[in-house]
């Protein structure tokens, strides 16, 4: 029994160890340990037109369809022109051909990686293409086409930084009249925040009633890490829809590639996101408003999430305004809980989310006390131990007096080592003697385990972990610690860790108690610093608990 309850410890730390190893792993873009890399795509899928786009055809009410754009990997069409405007949080390219977001910085963001240029979230190049379309369709097929994201557009005058004193920018482009109808359509940045408005203007300027669709829609590559068989993706990247009905739906790139993507596909309510690591972008519209959510493959390794929304009539000579958002920022939970119901699910905690979002509010809320996420994370670990203080204390006593007995259980088993059915009959009236629980140790911490894991996707996840220091040689607690401190801090714990527990009267499991946290701990070595602090205080805490409940046992020295 004393063999299967090390069995199960050693079983949990190990798997709980890949595990966390794996998602690191695929968190930075390097391929999964149990499944191949991604595939780059090299060539467009057939779009019908020399430059590798074409433009939205006529479709039929129900019907799916898509505005295409260039497939990575391939010449891209170039932009009609570009346009470029700043603000205190973007540095913004669009693409005159339909107004479209092809390029956007986030200012005051940190590059992955690179820590002297801001983070590229949309980008339009060779290597990668991900932007933000918008434009109309006809709602009947043979309509006349009205403008759309391949519509050339004329930037109106204005200007394109947000200068000092000022809160707002409006930057307008119109087209010019595709069948009788012009679209005029303006983003609308302010000062502090992440969200575009924008303005669709619909100017009807033909003889007859026009009663278009309006469009929005993000386009992205499908270069992703591949799913681990142990968890899942350590992030997910892809597209994702929500609604009331259908709730927070992932979408993975495969599925779309398969023709098997399940979404709902309309609702009066919701939004479409593009999601990934730390970022996200998402068409938000209001509720109450008749919409179809499209998630398509529109070129080798392009897809897109849109939203289609029918508009009201509008008569000859006038005009009709509509009025979404676009958000394009970094997944802070709290203010995209504000924005729109469910937003916040952009922030993927794993499999373990109804544990997760309970802890980074406690998290959160140590953060605004203490004004340091390390000390937060330090913080939260304390109070977790202070919860489970008395299962560990459970668990540390049945150590303690495993350990207390170790010397006659190897006595009888050298003793009784020819004879094994009597040794285990001797071992279980010894265990009954003494009152020891051989899994008293090992239960206690297999009920925890799911929080300290849920604590590990939190940080993970948390953007609010970028860049965001600690104490002294700690400046990024999502980045690894640049001189190691914390992991041989966390190596050395754990080796005394090794020395309180019972040793194991088998001389190769005792050996392999002392290699096994020195072979995982390599991990911790390239684990960022924000988890390594959090097991570092777990260990300690533990080493502490145990430590004086050995010293009342009188098993220190045994």
């Amino acid at each position: 029994m004393n063999d299967t309850r090390r069995a199960i410890l050693w079983g949990v730390f190990s798997l709980s160890l890949v595990m966390l190893w794996d998602g690191w792993q695929k968190s930075k873009g390097e391929p999964s340990l149990f499944s191949p890399a991604p595939v780059v795509a090299t060539s467009p899928a057939t779009t019908g037109a020399a430059s590798g786009t074409a433009l939205p055809a006529p479709v039929a009410t129900g019907s799916v369809a898509t505005p295409q754009a260039p497939a990575v990997g391939a010449p891209a069409a170039a932009p009609a022109a570009t346009v470029v405007a700043t603000t205190d949080n973007y540095k913004v390219t669009f693409d005159t051909r339909g107004a479209s977001v092809i390029g956007l910085q986030l200012l005051k963001q940190q590059g992955q990686g690179n820590t002297d240029k801001p983070m590229m979230l949309f980008e339009h190049s060779p290597q990668r293409l991900y932007q933000a379309d918008s434009g109309l369709l006809p709602r009947q097929a043979g309509d006349a086409p009205p403008p759309n994201h391949q519509t050339v557009m004329t930037r109106v005058d204005g200007p394109l930084t947000l200068d000092a004193g000022k809160d707002e920018l409006a930057v307008t482009f119109e087209s010019p009249e595709v069948g009788g109808v012009v679209l005029r359509k303006t983003y609308v940045f302010k000062r502090g925040l992440y969200t575009i408005d924008v303005r669709h203007e619909v100017i009807n300027r033909s003889a007859a009633n026009v009663a278009p669709q309006l469009y929005l829609q993000l386009v992205r590559d499908g270069n992703i890490e591949e799913t681990s068989m142990l968890m899942g993706p350590s992030s997910f990247t892809g597209p994702a829809v929500f609604s009331e009905q259908g709730k927070f739906q992932k979408i993975e790139f495969a599925d779309i590639d398969k023709g098997k993507a399940e979404h709902e596909k309309s609702a009066d309510n919701g939004w479409v996101a593009m999601v990934q690591h730390y970022f996200a972008s998402a068409w938000l519209v209001g509720d109450k408003q008749t919409r179809e959510f499209r998630a398509t493959k529109i070129a080798n390794n392009l897809f897109s999430v849109a939203m289609v929304l029918p508009l009201a009539d509008v008569a000859p000579g006038a005009s009709l305004t509509h009025n979404a958002t676009l958000y394009a920022g970094p997944q802070e939970e709290n203010k995209l809980a504000a924005l729109a119901p469910g937003l916040e699910l952009v922030k993927d905690y794993g499999m373990l989310t109804l544990l997760a979002k309970p802890l980074f509010w406690l998290l959160d809320k140590l953060h605004g006390i203490l004004g340091n996420w390390g000390w937060a994370i330090v913080a939260l670990v304390v109070l977790l131990k202070i919860a489970f203080y008395w299962l560990n204390a459970s668990a540390y006593r049945s150590m303690g007096k495993m350990k207390a007995i170790n010397p006659r259980v190897q006595e009888m088993r050298e003793r009784l080592k020819d004879k094994p059915q009597l040794m285990q009959q001797e071992m279980m009236r010894m265990y009954r003697e003494e009152k020891v629980n051989p899994l008293g140790g090992c239960l206690p911490i297999v009920v925890q385990m799911p929080f300290f894991i849920a604590l590990y996707w939190v940080l993970l996840s948390s953007v609010e972990m970028r860049n965001a220091p600690w104490i002294g040689w700690i400046s990024d607690l999502s980045s690894k610690d640049p001189f190691y401190i914390l992991p041989i801090v966390m190596t050395l714990s754990t080796m005394f860790q090794t020395w309180l527990n019972p040793t194991p009267p088998d001389p190769v499991q005792a050996k392999m108690m002392w290699i096994m946290p020195l072979v995982f701990s390599v991990m911790f070595f390239v684990f960022p610093a924000g988890l390594v602090l959090y097991w570092v205080t777990n260990t300690l805490l533990s080493i502490a608990q145990q430590w004086f409940i050995n010293k009342q046992l009188g098993v220190l020295n045994k």
